[in-house]
């Protein structure tokens, strides 16, 4: 398997829908794959059948920020395990994120991270940026964060989606 399958694999057995799409060499998805996928998408599931697509861009920290998509909302992901620093050293993604999920929150204490530093070097890059700590070990945050993402399906840019 190449290693965008063993995420999508991980996803297909629990019933989810899911497109894997290579990069090949590049450093980030860009809008024509991801209609090549919307398009992989639509013709192997029914698309009135789909509430919510989730495109998972690949890279680094830098690279996948700087390019649109065609995404509605961007949602950043940031372990505690990479520190409380990452969104100083590298501000684009977090300058460009409607959300930022920080993740893994449950090892914070064994890790030495202060997840109050981290929110506030967010917001020095992003005042706006709604920050939520999640857990899915404990399960902290996560309704927090379904309550976002159907607030956000609500939006009518979203709804209108065909």
């Amino acid at each position: 398997l190449m290693p965008p399958e063993l995420d999508a694999d991980r996803l297909r057995q629990y019933g989810v829908p899911v497109i894997a799409i290579n990069t090949g060499r590049a450093c980030h998805l860009d809008a024509r794959m991801v209609a090549g996928g919307l398009h992989t998408l639509a013709h192997e599931h029914t698309p009135e059948n789909l509430d919510l697509v989730l495109v998972e861009n690949v890279g680094n920290l830098v690279c996948p920020a700087e390019f649109e998509v065609g995404e509605h909302a961007k949602v950043a992901l940031l372990s505690v395990t990479e520190g409380e620093d990452k969104p100083l050293k590298y501000p684009v993604m977090f300058r460009e994120a409607d959300v930022l999920l920080i993740t893994k929150v449950d090892l914070a204490p064994h890790v030495d991270v202060n997840l109050i530093q981290i929110e506030a070097n967010v917001r020095q890059v992003n005042p706006h940026v709604t920050v939520i700590p999640v857990s899915a070990k404990t399960g902290e945050g996560l309704e927090t964060w379904y309550r976002w993402v159907q607030s956000a399906l609500r939006k009518p840019q979203l709804a209108s989606i065909q």
